[in-house]
Formats: C-alpha cells, structure tokens, sequence
C-alpha cells in the first residue's frame, strides 16, 4: 500500500505525545521508539505551556505522532470538548486521522465517521480503518470515500498474537510484557502491507506552521532528589522532572521494592504513583527502605507523594505495613473511587501551596483510605467537591497527579524547600 523501501530507509527520528493524563500509554511509546514520550494536557499544563512543549519536543525530529485519548470529542467531561483530542488539534494545529473500530458493522462504518465530521469544526485529514479483513477492505473503502470524500489511509486486521492485557487502571505496563517487542514488529510489519504510511506523512508534512511562546525557567539550586521508579511506581510526567533538573536539581533513581535505603546525601523524595498493590509484600518487607524514609522523614526532608506514593506512605495497605508517615490505611477496592480532573484549593498553608491558592490535577484510582478529611478541596467542573491529601510541615502527599509544568510555583518551592533543608 505504500512504499515501505523508503520509509524504512529514511530512518526517521519520530517524537511521541499522549493527549490527556495518561502515563501507560507513553511508556509503550517510549519503550518501541527509544525515546522518552511526552503528555499534551490542556487542563493539567494550560495552552501556553502545552504549545512550548510540544514545540520543545518536537524539536530534531522528522516527524510528531500524537495519539488520541479516549473518544475524538471527550474532554475534561460533561457536555464541553475542552481538552478533547479534538481540541489539542484545533488549538496547536495537529492534523487528525481517525481510527475507526469497524467490528459487527459496514455500511453504518460510513454513517459514524460522517457523524465525527460534521459534529464540529475539525482537522480529521484521513481515516484508518481497525479490525478489518483485507477482503472487506475494498468495500469499506470505496463506500467511505465515495460517500464522504475523506482519504482512507488504510487498515489493521485483528491479530490475536498481538493482544496486550489489562489490569484495573488500564493496560499492564510495557516493561511487563517480555514478549512486547515480538508484538510490535509483528503490528509493524502488518502495518508496512496494509497502512499508507506515504500518505501519513504526506499529512504531517503538510501541517500548518506552529507558533508558540518559549518559556524560561529560573535555576534555583543544585540540590539532589531521590525519585522512586520501578515496577510498584512508575507513573511520571518526564516534562515535569526535567524541570526539576533545570530548576537545577539532579535527580537520583531508586527501587522501593529492591533498594535498602535511600542514597545518602539526598535533599527531597519524590514518590509517585504506580502499582504498589501489585508489590505489597515485597515493600512491606523490605524494612531498610521503610526505615531510611522514616529517618529522612523525622529528619525533615521535604517529600511529595501522589496516588500510590500517597499509599505507601500511610500506615498500610490492605493490612501490609507500610512506611506509616501518615496515619490512614488504604484498602483496594472493586470500584473507581475518583476519576477525572479537578482544581485542587489549599485549606491551610502547605509546603507547596499556600491558603486559598489552588493547582491543577488529575486523579483515578480504585483505592481508599480511612480519612474523611484532607488537607486540599478537589472540585470537578460538574461542582462535586471532596476533600483530599495529607500535606502537613515536610509532606506534600495526594491521590491527584500534578503536572509541574501546568503549576511551575510547586515545582520552585520544592526546590527551594529542599535547598533549606540540604543547608
């Protein structure tokens, strides 16, 4: 369907972005491209920053691929489409191809795709059509272009040999799949037969230019952050740690799961979120990093924690013992507890907001815990407010995740916090 000699020959340096909150997703991305995929979010980082980002890191590439979140027109939720893949497009010009689900239907294949293009103004350029035969293929695309006039880029069969599993809070992690790689070049190699990828690229070479505002950043200090990353806490923005390294700070990986302590001469702990439910025993038992936490804790090093680094801190999870910083317990539950994004407002003074000051968010977990009370009010655009987060004196911690760059003061005062306490 195309020629796939010069797309493979051209060795394309390809930069990848996720519309949304997601943080599964670009790890797929960052695992098959080797290269670290980056979140487009409106409501977490506002326009401004999310135009700079997306230029920043597009920057040396050949080519951007933005994928979708959820349906073309769902965003922040209710009846607006803000934050939507829709808007990202409309609002940074990123032309839009649509992946059609064509599974038990045919003719009413044309119907919803007319439906996505006259529901509002848009920049769909193509469509690919997914879980088609190739024998069927010629008949869905002669009655789409015929009847609606917008390029069909191609299909993708069903192939069972390229399944990825689910869990909870979506799809299992790629560094969980050992066989991912196989399951790639295999989609890859399906995709060179039956997906135009000239036309693709034709698209994206046709985007209108993009203007945006570069955004500096103030370097505050050298200090040193202990960051956990491993199986049990994986869930990060990779824009919002590197702004922390070019606020200054150098950022220091460990494994609460494998590690005993925490690396000596660290100034901050950042903990964030994951599957700590996953790895109960194993962080329960591993009594030399609960130790390590605790003494830097008691020591005042100022420490960030969201969702499930929120959990780890408590006093447990379903009855395994946690670092108990904080004083509820959590217990994983069947059901979504809060899910969406939501404008977070400080009830008192915080390490990192101040009364009344107010930060982005997005939360989503099946877990709760036995507090009623927090220390921030969350407030969806529907008006549903809660209470939420444990953030007294060196701790900052929460089920909401917080993009930096969307609330670049919290960032500057967890630098500056940290700085206070390494002198």
């Amino acid at each position: 369907m195309c020629n796939t000699k010069s797309v493979k020959e051209q060795r394309l340096k390809v930069a990848a972005f996720k519309c949304g909150p997601d943080y599964i997703d670009p790890m797929f991305h960052s695992e098959i491209i080797e290269t670290n995929s980056r979140n487009i979010d409106l409501f977490l980082c506002g326009e401004r920053q999310a135009r700079y980002l997306f230029a920043k890191n597009s920057e040396n590439t050949d080519v951007s691929v933005v994928e979708g979140v959820m349906g073309f027109y769902d965003g922040v939720g209710g009846n607006t489409g803000e934050n939507s893949s829709w808007d990202i497009s409309n609002k940074l010009g990123i032309p839009a191809v649509l992946v059609v689900n064509c599974k038990g239907a045919s003719v009413s294949v044309a119907a919803m795709i007319k439906g996505y293009l006259d529901f509002d103004k848009n920049r769909i350029e193509a469509v690919v059509l997914n879980n088609v035969s190739k024998h069927m293929y010629k008949m869905y695309k002669e009655t789409i272009e015929n009847r609606l006039g917008i390029r069909v880029a191609g299909y993708m069969p069903f192939e069972p040999e390229a399944v990825i599993g689910s869990r909870h809070l979506g799809l299992v992690t790629a560094k969980e799949i050992g066989s991912l790689k196989q399951k790639t070049e295999l989609l890859a190699a399906i995709a060179e037969e039956t997906i135009d990828l000239d036309l693709l690229l034709d698209i994206a070479n046709n985007a209108e230019h993009f203007d945006y505002e570069k955004i500096e950043v103030e370097q505050i200090s050298d200090v040193r952050i202990a960051v956990a990353k491993d199986r049990a806490f994986c869930f990060y923005y990779q824009d919002s740690l590197e702004l922390l390294e070019k606020m200054g700070a150098k950022l220091i990986y460990f494994s609460p799961t494998e590690d005993i302590r925490l690396t000596e001469d660290v100034d901050g702990l950042i903990l964030g979120g994951g599957y700590p439910e996953l790895y109960l025993e194993k962080l329960s038992k591993n009594a030399g990093m609960i130790n390590s936490i605790r003494a830097a804790w008691r020591e005042g090093m100022p420490i960030y924690a969201e969702c499930g680094g929120f959990m780890y801190l408590g006093k447990s999870i379903n009855s395994y013992a946690m670092t108990h910083i904080i004083e509820p317990g959590f217990e994983m539950t069947e059901k979504l507890q809060n899910f969406g994004y939501v404008t977070l407002t400080a009830k008192d003074n915080t390490m990192l907001l101040e009364h009344g000051e107010s930060a982005t968010a997005h939360e989503f977990h099946y877990s709760k815990n036995d507090s009623d009370s927090g220390s921030l009010t969350a407030r969806k655009a529907s008006g549903k407010t809660w209470e939420t987060g444990y953030c007294k004196e060196n701790v900052f911690a929460l089920y909401p995740h917080i993009h930096f760059w969307g609330n670049i003061q919290m960032a500057a005062r967890f630098i500056k916090k940290c700085e206070e306490y390494k002198k």
